[in-house]
């Protein structure tokens, strides 16, 4: 009997866990490249993204708690946080690493050009940008910057 519980412990762990890897999407306008490009660099990195075409990314962006003035182009949902723009891989890892209850997500805002900004690799010259966490009262702080 025991054996038999631990078996169905287990499949109720791996079943769980699957179930939180659907949940992380990426909402995206129908014909952005770097979009695409982004979650090429988000997927090489572990990252399993539902992608969901939007033609009206601005509820998506407001529904998310993103102020809009910190806005870029795609926005992904990731264990409950909103991961707005060019945001690098290892931005996102230490995001859920770390864990923190108030800040509600990360966002470039704008669109950064350079081989330093995954799915804007468009030049040959880095780009000196910041990445912002989000509190949920929509104040921003550096969280990592790039130059």
């Amino acid at each position: 009997m025991k054996k038999y519980s631990l078996l169905i412990l287990f499949f109720l762990l791996v079943s769980c866990k699957e179930e939180a890897k659907k949940n992380d999407v990426v909402y995206l306008s129908p014909d952005c490249e770097c979009c695409h490009d982004w979650i090429l660099h988000m997927e090489s990195n572990n990252f399993i993204l539902e992608k969901n075409i939007d033609s009206n990314m601005y509820d998506v962006k407001i529904n998310a708690g993103l102020p809009i003035d910190l806005a870029s182009c795609h926005t992904a949902i990731i264990n409950g946080y909103f991961i707005e723009g060019h945001v690098p891989a290892n931005d996102v890892k230490r995001l859920l690493k770390e864990n923190p209850d108030h800040i509600i997500g990360l966002t470039v805002p704008g669109m950064p050009a350079g081989t330093n900004v995954p799915g804007m690799e468009v030049n040959n010259e880095k780009a000196n940008f910041d990445v912002l966490a989000i509190d949920s009262n929509g104040k921003s702080s550096v969280w990592a910057h790039y130059e």
